[in-house]
């Protein structure tokens, strides 16, 4: 007899915190229970009943190539069979860190590492040391990961809590975070050139670096405003401040050379995560030769028992060289898909009249949210115009249409190369039914 999903989470929640491994996946957004998912396969997921849906969370962007593709299987299983790690040097991880730099032109040098949390905190450490100043610096809503120093003014809060735009109120998102962990970590309002230059003309002598996503994908998408980047660069240079890139979200997704690519940038430190690992936990931190060599023995230090692990960077080898075939193809696809489906939610939100929706995206990655504002385009912005409540109650329903989504406005989608035309138009589809029954 099948167990349901509702069966599994009374299970789980005898044994595991929330009922899972992350409160993002268990009751407190996938109402009235999530689904326990029992196998997926190219751009579909099937729960353990069953049910199938058109996956369009691809592990919060970490499955660039769908589910189960079969060079990384190939290559995962391969790697297993002949020693998954030895916690040793081998060609595997030599071979990955070339194909990183050939794609990535700021990355001179990598670093391995396993998650993209682990590699923020390496960063972080690794610019204070090469710079030698204690303060960072980093934008309100940006998730750059749960380490003590920088949770920070993360989540949505009521916009009276934020403080004044140019004096913000720093607002720690966890208990056990103690003040001195926070005490130089500055917070700003992301999108707002000027406000930047204040502070980095009077602070910008004490700051080691100033990290940014290079698209907002953590307060659903919201992209840069044009020149944002590249002047936020340029400050941090006429400052002598490292210039770090955190394409956790962004890398090997928006362009074989993230967002640095997209934008015309040359980051000092950039990290990556997710869609690196292609479905497996792997990360790297990545940058100019000078800066990335404060990581050599006795320095700035980095160890890790799991890093490079050969059967992830196998993984990760394979389904990147699919991806860079014939020309960057993967990520030429990628990019199509995703922008032909934001193309088509924006129609379908113009034409309805029942609910005042707009969907933001860039490339492969997008998300909607239930606004009566054109357009969201920072932290603020979502905190004051955003109906979170409804968005995730839209999630939920859209699950009974059978297409997947995180019910988390915060959050975001996102296209994987296996996505097909049908998919599309089935996604188009079910977004308009469950409209139609959304209050």
């Amino acid at each position: 007899m099948t167990v349901s999903s509702e069966a599994w989470l009374k299970r789980a929640e005898a044994v595991l915190v929330d009922g899972g491994s992350s409160a993002s996946r268990g009751p407190r957004v996938f109402k009235p229970y999530p689904p326990y998912i029992a196998s997926a396969s190219g751009a579909r997921l099937t729960d353990v009943e069953g049910r199938k849906y058109i996956d369009w969370m691809m592990a919060f962007g970490a499955l660039p190539l769908g589910h189960g593709h079969p060079a990384v299987v190939e290559a995962a299983s391969a790697a297993i069979a002949t020693g998954s790690h030895f916690a040793a040097s081998n060609p595997i991880e030599v071979e990955l860190a070339e194909l990183i730099c050939q794609l990535v032109p700021a990355a001179e040098k990598v670093r391995f590492a396993n998650t993209g949390t682990e590699a923020v905190m390496a960063a972080v450490r690794l610019a204070r040391g090469y710079t030698g100043r204690r303060k960072i610096l980093k934008f309100e809503g940006h998730y750059n990961g749960w380490a003590d120093a920088v949770l920070v003014t993360t989540n949505p809060q009521p916009i009276a809590t934020l403080g004044h735009p140019h004096s913000p109120v720093g607002i720690v998102d966890s208990s056990g975070i103690p003040p001195g962990a926070v005490e130089d970590t500055l917070v700003i309002p992301w999108n707002d050139i000027d406000i930047f230059r204040r502070v980095m003309r009077d602070k910008g002598h004490e700051i080691a670096c100033v990290m940014t996503e290079g698209i907002m994908a953590n307060i659903g998408i919201i992209p840069p405003r044009e020149g944002y980047l590249q002047e936020v660069q340029k400050i941090c240079r006429d400052h002598d401040s490292l210039f770090y890139l955190d394409e956790t979200c962004t890398g090997f997704r928006s362009a074989p050379g993230g967002c640095a690519e997209l934008f015309g940038l040359t980051p000092d430190i950039v990290t990556f995560g997710k869609a690196l690992g292609m479905g497996f936990p792997l990360a790297a931190i990545c940058g100019r030769a000078e800066i990335m060599s404060g990581l050599a023995w006795g320095n700035v230090m980095h160890f890790g028992t799991m890093n490079a692990c050969r059967a992830l960077c196998a993984a990760s080898l394979a389904g990147l060289r699919v991806m860079a075939a014939d020309s960057n193809s993967g990520f030429k696809m990628l990019r199509a898909k995703g922008e032909t489906l934001t193309a088509e939610l924006v129609s379908l939100f113009k034409q309805q009249n029942r609910h005042a929706v707009i969907c933001q995206g860039e490339g492969p990655l997008f998300q909607i949210f239930f606004t009566d504002s054109a357009s969201i385009d920072d932290f603020r912005d979502y905190c004051r115009h955003v109906d979170a409540d409804k968005y995730n109650r839209f999630a939920n329903l859209l699950r009974e249409e059978g297409v997947y989504i995180t019910p988390s406005n915060t959050l975001h989608s996102a296209s994987s190369v296996v996505h097909t035309a049908d998919d599309i138009t089935a996604t188009i589809h079910a977004f308009e039914r469950t409209l139609e029954h959304l209050h």
